[in-house]
C-alpha cells in the first residue's frame, strides 16, 4: 500500500518539476572591493523569470531569484559594511531598440565582516520598452552598497549567462517584421528630388575656356577668337592691322641699301 502511495504521489509532483531550460544556471562574478581594490570569484545559481510578451510604454518585470554555490560565496570585506545596506541586481537586454537593462533592489540584511554575505534570495527588476522588437534577456551584475551610486561591492558577470527570449510588441499588439527599415536608416519614404543634370560626368570641369563656332554671334563669321567681338570689333581690328602693315612697310623703306 506504502508503494503505490508513494508512485501516486511521485506522478503528482513530477508534472509541475520545472523543466532544464527553466531551471536555474550558475553565474560566474568577479566581486571587487570598491575600498580596497580586493578582488574574489564567486558564483551563484540564478533564474530569471521573463514574461513571454511586453508591451510598449508599459513598465516590463522580470523576477530574479539566486543563491550562492557552497563554496562559492561572497565573503564581506575585513573593513565591514555598515549601513542599511541594499542589494541592486541588473538584467542586460539585447537586440531591442531603446532597451538595454533592467534594474531591481532588495535589501540586505547584517553583514559580518569576514563572513559570508546573506542574499534575498529573490528580487523583482523592472523597465519600460519604447520600442517593439524581438531580443534575449541575461543575468547581468549584481551590486552591494547604501545606493546604486554609493557602491561598497560590484560583482560583474565573469563568461556567459542564460538568455531568456524576449518579444515586445506596439501598443496594438502587432510585432516587427522582418522587413521592417532598421533604426538609424536615413532612406527616404516620401517624394525624392532629383538634382537637375548640368551636362557634366562627374569629372572636374576644365578652366581653361575653348573657343569654338558655336560662340560666333549672330550675322557674325568665324574669324576665330574674333568672332566673339562681332561686327564693330572687326572694323576696329582691320584698322589696326592697315595701321601695322604702313609702318611696317615704313620701316621696311627707310632701311639702307646695300652698296653694290
Amino acid at each position: 500500500m506504502r508503494v503505490h502511495l508513494a508512485a501516486l504521489a511521485a506522478a503528482t509532483i513530477l508534472p509541475f518539476a520545472a523543466s532544464p531550460a527553466e531551471a536555474a544556471a550558475t553565474v560566474v562574478y568577479e566581486c571587487t572591493t570598491t575600498a580596497t581594490s580586493e578582488k574574489q570569484e564567486v558564483s551563484l545559481d540564478v533564474e530569471l523569470t521573463v514574461p513571454a510578451q511586453a508591451t510598449v510604454d508599459q513598465q516590463l518585470t522580470i523576477g530574479w531569484s539566486g543563491a550562492f554555490v557552497t563554496g562559492k560565496e561572497l565573503v564581506a570585506p575585513a573593513t565591514g559594511m555598515e549601513g542599511e545596506l541594499k542589494m541592486y541586481v541588473y538584467a542586460g537586454i539585447s537586440g531591442i531598440d531603446d532597451l538595454t537593462s533592467a534594474t531591481g533592489v532588495a535589501d540586505l540584511g547584517m553583514v559580518i565582516p569576514g563572513e559570508p554575505v546573506a542574499i534575498p534570495p529573490t528580487a523583482t527588476m523592472t523597465t519600460t520598452p519604447r520600442k517593439p522588437g524581438s531580443g534575449t534577456v541575461h543575468a547581468a551584475s549584481i551590486n552591494f552598497g547604501l545606493t546604486p551610486q554609493d557602491r561598497l561591492v560590484e560583482c560583474v558577470v565573469k563568461g556567459s549567462a542564460t538568455e531568456y527570449p524576449l518579444t515586445v510588441t506596439g501598443a496594438d499588439g502587432s510585432t516587427p517584421s522582418d522587413s521592417t527599415t532598421p533604426t538609424g536608416s536615413t532612406t527616404p519614404t516620401g517624394s525624392t528630388t532629383t538634382p537637375e543634370d548640368d551636362g557634366s560626368d562627374g569629372d572636374e570641369p576644365d578652366s581653361t575656356p575653348t573657343t569654338t563656332s558655336t560662340d560666333i554671334p549672330s550675322g557674325g563669321v568665324d574669324t576665330g577668337a574674333g568672332g566673339m567681338a562681332g561686327p564693330d570689333g572687326r572694323a576696329l581690328m582691320l584698322t589696326g592691322l592697315v595701321v601695322m602693315l604702313a609702318a611696317i612697310v615704313g620701316l621696311r623703306l627707310r632701311r639702307p641699301r646695300s652698296r653694290a
